[in-house]
């Protein structure tokens, strides 16, 4: 019997269909070396390459790269471009500030400096930098008050000479070891052997000067501290103040720094001269007694001017002096006092 031998596995053609044609000898890929080639041979492809002859005559790119070889059948047609799913977009959302928070701002600071500044108290008496957060001012406030209140229940009636004893701080132009005793009614100890006068005599003798009316420009002999020609700065348009003693002038010029007053004059001299470059003066004060008053002084006073002086050695007497012609003045006592006494040169 004989045996029939099986094929198996089928061959491919029996499953799919009829077998397929011997596929074409793959054609050559065009290149800028092989495109004259290409173009000689393409005439004999018959009309199924009219179109390759087209594409082989393009210049291709440099950097194109050899296409796979492709069969030479019957000329697929084009295949549609792959459809891509839609898929619904999502909206933009709109990016709003609030919704990234931003960091806090760090307080950016001067360079070189640690801290920021306190804050400097503004006015007629501004405080520095260095006074502490509540102001010396508003502390003493209400003893001031008080001061100039008994003040004026001795006598003084002069609401101007009243509201500059209520405005300059005393306590300022003593020693801290006294600030406590600053605004009692007495005088205080400075330094080399001079005082600091009883806030009365001061509004005293600059009330016998003004006598109510205008003081322009006023001369001191013996700024001391520097409290009395802070007190004339309120009632005057300008102050020249004169001292004899290095130290004190010194210190006067620190302790009215701190107040920022623009009307006040210091010099360094001996106060018995006067200042002559800066004369005539309407009123003229002394803060030392003499046995008499100056020659050069009674004549740097404008006519109609006064001046004030304590006079005397053990027994003194305050006196007011005015000016009534070029060549005279009229003297009047006023009421006992007692001064350091007036001295002559500088020290």
């Amino acid at each position: 019997m004989k045996k029939e031998r099986s094929n198996f596995p089928l061959p491919l053609s029996s499953v799919t269909g009829p077998a397929r044609k011997p596929a074409e000898p793959a054609r050559v890929v065009a290149t800028p070396q092989t495109a004259t080639q290409n173009a000689r041979t393409a005439g004999q492809a018959g009309p199924a390459r009219a179109s390759y002859q087209q594409e082989a005559t393009v210049r291709a790119p440099a950097y194109a790269q050899p296409a796979a070889p492709r069969a030479a059948a019957a000329v697929q047609p084009p295949r549609a471009a792959p459809r891509v799913a839609a898929f619904p977009q999502a909206a933009p959302v709109p990016l709003r500030g609030a919704a990234f928070p931003q960091p806090a701002p760090v307080p950016q600071r001067a360079p070189g400096f640690g801290a920021p500044a306190a804050p400097v108290r503004q006015g007629a008496f501004a405080q520095s930098a260095t006074v502490a957060p509540r102001s010396d001012l508003q502390a003493t406030e209400a003893l001031r008050r008080a001061m100039a209140a008994g003040v004026a229940r001795r006598g003084v009636k002069d609401h101007k000479v009243l509201a500059a004893l209520e405005a300059v701080p005393r306590h300022m132009f003593i020693e801290p070891a006294l600030s406590a005793q600053a605004y009692i009614d007495a005088s205080l100890p400075i330094g080399h052997n001079q005082t600091i006068s009883q806030p009365y005599i001061v509004a005293r003798m600059i009330e016998a000067m003004g006598e109510g009316g205008t003081l322009g420009k006023v001369l001191e002999i013996g700024t001391g501290c520097g409290y009395q020609a802070a007190v004339l700065s309120c009632v005057a348009g300008e102050v020249y103040s004169i001292e004899r003693i290095k130290p004190l002038h010194e210190l006067a010029k620190t302790n009215l720094r701190p107040l920022r007053i623009s009307n006040i004059r210091l010099q360094y001299g001996d106060g018995m001269l006067g200042l002559p470059q800066a004369a005539p003066f309407d009123g003229i004060i002394l803060a030392a007694a003499g046995l008499e008053v100056p020659r050069a002084l009674l004549e740097q006073l404008a006519i109609g001017g006064r001046l004030v002086a304590p006079v005397g050695a053990q027994n003194q007497q305050l006196q007011r002096i005015t000016r009534i012609g070029p060549h005279e003045w009229a003297s009047e006592t006023l009421e006992s006092c007692h001064f350091v006494p007036l001295r002559p040169g500088l020290a």
